[in-house]
């Protein structure tokens, strides 16, 4: 069990990263729906109900952007998130059912032998905290997706048990990444870097975008209440915990920092204007509050309202003491750049956008290759890619990505951030020589297997919805939908 979870770990873990990734983001703007306890029940598979603010609380957690949560209720992304959502129910429930199982032993083995959190080549429980901290992350939840992922690993491999291979599969798993691939290709960076951005461009989407150049500059107030000011005593005793309350609830009746003030002879602290990064109006970095009180307080959208903070179990009494809006001109050479930066991407898209529009419509040939290389002032290169994890040229990831392209088809292929753009020419692919022995031949023979269990999962996936009876509830769907 052991030796199977190592195996799995890191392509485990790879695709709960993509989870806890979206965790921070919080789903603004829903509306009191998405404060209610509501537990009005949104959907029932056979006998197990999925509440309302179940629902919600996932929704709460997805990677939506402003347009998508504004949007939400009105087109059909909401019938996707809830049919996914259930989906995911279904196979947990599957999995349940089938007595699939992860003991704390097991899991604790798939944390500390993940490479993530690992120092001096042993688990770090430090590295393994500070993840989860930069995550925004507790331990429960992030070891429950795990649990969750490895569980749906063994459903996949309950499923492929006893499937026998024929050679021909491990062979074509083995020519998907060790082609000899020839190809032509433009650096279309070249091209990109070269155009000029005007002045008049800069100003007319600096004025277009002002009212997000400007930012909150904020002073605040804080003090330690340690026992001396509180009780005129060392100790953490009785009677400093009793003071704790009486600030705690006195703050909840609507005391203002000034009636502390004067009731315990405070002397408040006060840093200077200083922004979400904790740096005032020069740049410089401030240091005169800590940086977990600062990102509670900063946070604190009231004005000249306290707050009583228990960090690392001391006692902070603070407020916002002011607030300024300060908007940044194309003097600061970070809002220029950031300008030219957000023009260059949208000419680097309605190209691309163009490129591949071209070759969906089958209207780029050699010809017209070769015409918009001498037009765009590009060399038109050659090189040979020997297999897929040949990167001395390219990422690994654009090489996965040209093994994809059929020989005599053209790719535009791009990373994520636009900052690597290559239009590809596939001119000949040949096999290297496959052995059926060897610690390859094992290893594309693991890797079609489980190629072949995908396939069955995701027709099992399907054929659940046949097994479980599925209720949905559309009045409270509207009722959420009404609410957005």
């Amino acid at each position: 069990m052991i030796t199977s979870i190592k195996k799995y770990t890191k392509s485990i873990l790879a695709k709960i990263l993509i989870v806890i990734i979206i965790l921070p983001f919080i789903f603004w703007g829903m509306g009191d729906v998405f404060r209610t306890g509501n537990q009005n029940v949104l959907a029932t598979i056979d006998s197990e109900k999925i509440s309302s603010q179940e629902f919600i609380n996932y929704l709460n957690q997805l990677n939506l952007d402003q347009q998508q949560r504004k949007n939400l209720g009105k087109t059909d992304l909401f019938e996707k998130i809830l049919t996914d959502y259930v989906g995911k129910k279904v196979i947990a429930l599957e999995i349940k059912n089938l007595g699939i199982k992860l003991n704390d032993s097991s899991l604790k083995n798939i944390i500390v032998n993940d490479k993530t959190f690992a120092k001096d080549k042993k688990f770090s429980r430090t590295a393994y905290e500070k993840f989860l901290l930069s995550s925004n992350i507790s331990a429960s939840v992030f070891e429950q997706n795990i649990s969750q992922q490895e569980k749906k690993r063994q459903l996949l491999t309950f499923l492929s048990e006893g499937i026998s291979l024929p050679d021909f599969l491990i062979e074509r798993s083995f020519h998907k990444e060790n082609q000899i691939k020839n190809i032509q290709f433009l650096d279309l960076d070249i091209f990109y870097d070269n155009i000029l951005i005007k002045d008049k461009e800069i100003k007319e989407a600096y004025k277009k975008n002002k009212k997000f150049f400007s930012e909150d500059y904020k002073k605040i107030n804080f003090i330690e209440l340690t026992p001396d000011i509180l009780t005129g005593q060392k100790e953490y005793n009785e009677l400093y915990f009793k003071k704790i309350d009486e600030i705690e609830n006195e703050i909840l009746d609507g005391s203002e920092m000034n009636d502390f003030v004067k009731k315990f002879n405070l002397n408040i602290l006060t840093t200077e204007d200083i922004n979400s990064l904790k740096k005032n109006k020069t740049g410089q970095l401030s240091s005169k509050i800590s940086d977990k009180l600062f990102v509670k307080v900063f946070n604190n959208r009231d004005l000249n309202v306290p707050s009583l903070d228990n960090i690392d179990n001391k006692y902070y009494l603070s407020e916002i003491a002011s607030v300024k809006k300060i908007t940044k001109t194309l003097n600061d050479k970070k809002i220029k750049d950031s300008i030219i930066l957000q023009i260059k991407i949208q000419n680097i898209i309605k190209n691309n956008t163009e490129i591949v529009k071209d070759i969906s419509e089958g209207k780029f040939d050699k010809n017209k290759f070769i015409k918009f290389a001498s037009e765009k002032k590009l060399e038109l290169k050659r090189t040979t890619i020997k297999g897929i994890k040949d990167n001395v040229n390219f990422d690994k990831d654009i090489v996965k990505e040209m093994f994809k392209i059929k020989d005599g088809d053209f790719g535009l292929i791009t990373t994520s951030r636009l900052d690597k753009n290559y239009l590809i020419y596939s001119e000949k692919s040949s096999n290297q020589a496959f052995s059926n022995e060897g610690e390859n031949y094992n290893k594309y023979k693991a890797k079609a297997k489980l190629e072949v269990a995908n396939k069955i999962y995701n027709t099992y996936d399907k054929s659940m919805n046949d097994k479980y009876k599925i209720q949905i509830n559309e009045k409270v769907i509207n009722r959420i939908k009404n609410t957005l």
